[in-house]
């Protein structure tokens, strides 16, 4: 195992019923914004449901925060911070509107362009409080200090994460999800999933344990994912799968191991290029970065196909019968591209109407952010990365 360190402060209060509890996270002090998405929440209830727990609460709404939130928005909402004085955040939203509060929480102390905190990776000293009522389980955001951005005019998608950001507590309450339509539940599953795999897939280091728990989320993500579609109203699924896609990212499973990134790098800039959604840029570049990674990951992905996929292993002869473990490798590789197809995802560009034409650019994408040398080894390089997505079309 790794050496490690780990710090996660965040308060999970999880169940039904529990916004209500916001009154008891949030002194009456404070002046809150709350930040939110399209309106949904107007629609389930969940809107009301916090205006009421936080009805003696002085409250100044920012609606609008996109999928993939836009910096051009976001920095709306640094100005109405700073103008209203406000020194409490609350997101109520999936991961995108959790990520954007992060961002306007860490921005209302920066005094430069907050664009330099996902493009220069400028040092963040302080960032205001911020709590989170999640409605899409999917990125994990609730319960750690990571956040992805985009910007719309360059077209881009960063990332960056501090301590400062991590929220002070996050309610999860699974029946606020009931009313999510079957695409968003397959992309939070499919999100969680790859989550997963980037911490998991990649080589072994003596750590059973984590193993163990990743190998855990892997099969409740594949056996609960399906019944969501088939019974939305099922409390008990929907309770399993938020809790796994929280579990997924609050990097539990991370420490003492390597991990592998280059899925989520690589499909950052499909999605900011192309405007897929992230989960299905993930299932796009997913099997074809492990199909080319299969050599380096052969021994995890061996574990995986025995212990999550459960497929039958030939025996192997005393003189070591090797194509038949390949064919294990590859038909794991198959297997999960089945999941998320199966879950209501296609895996290939062309599914998109996105063509070799859009390469190039994806790959200037990535050298001019410096992603030249990606996964646990720093082998997948920009030639990789063109053989990955022309396997993907």
């Amino acid at each position: 195992m790794l050496d490690f360190n780990f710090l996660n402060p965040v308060k999970i209060i999880f169940g039904k019923g529990k916004i209500a509890r916001l009154s008891k996270e949030i002194l009456r002090k404070h002046k809150i914004l709350m930040v939110y998405g399209g309106g949904s929440i107007k629609r389930n209830g969940v809107y009301q449901q916090v205006r009421e727990a936080l009805i003696e609460h002085q409250i100044v709404e920012f609606p609008g925060v996109e999928s993939n939130p836009k910096y051009e928005t976001l920095v709306k909402g640094i100005e109405l911070v700073r103008k209203e004085k406000i020194d409490f955040i609350l997101a109520v939203g999936g991961g995108s509107v959790i990520d954007g509060s992060k961002f306007i929480a860490a921005g209302a102390f920066y005094d430069k362009d907050p664009w330099d905190i996902v493009s220069k990776h400028a040092k963040i000293q302080k960032a205001l409080p911020l709590g989170t009522v999640l409605t899409l389980p999917a990125t994990g955001s609730e319960m750690n200090a990571n956040s992805v951005i985009s910007r719309r005019d360059s077209q881009e998608k960063l990332a960056f994460h501090s301590v400062h950001i991590f929220p002070q507590f996050s309610i999860l309450d699974p029946s606020v999800t009931f009313s999510l339509p079957s695409e968003q539940i397959a992309n939070g599953v499919v999100d969680a999933f790859v989550h997963v795999m980037e911490q998991y897939l990649t080589y072994p280091v003596n750590a059973p344990l984590q193993d163990r728990m990743a190998e855990a989320i892997l099969i409740t993500l594949m056996e609960e994912g399906p019944k969501a579609l088939l019974s939305p109203q099922d409390y008990d699924t929907r309770a399993n799968i938020m809790w796994s896609a929280t579990m997924a990212l609050n990097h539990l499973i991370g420490v003492g191991v390597p991990s592998d990134w280059s899925t989520h790098t690589m499909s950052h800039e499909l999605t900011a290029s192309c405007g897929l959604d992230h989960a299905r840029s993930l299932a796009i570049i997913f099997p074809s970065l492990v199909y080319f990674q299969r050599k380096e990951k052969r021994a995890k992905i061996l574990q995986y196909a025995e212990r999550v996929l459960r497929l039958p292993f030939p025996s192997i002869s005393s003189d070591g019968d090797q194509d038949k473990m390949d064919s294990i490798v590859e038909l794991a590789i198959e297997r999960t591209r089945q999941f998320f197809e199966g879950m209501g995802i296609k895996t290939r560009l062309r599914d998109y109407a996105i063509n070799e034409s859009a390469i190039p650019s994806l790959l200037e994408k990535l050298e001019g952010h410096g992603m030249v040398k990606l996964g646990e080894r720093g082998s997948i390089t920009l030639d990789t990365c063109k053989q990955i997505l022309e396997r993907s079309l």
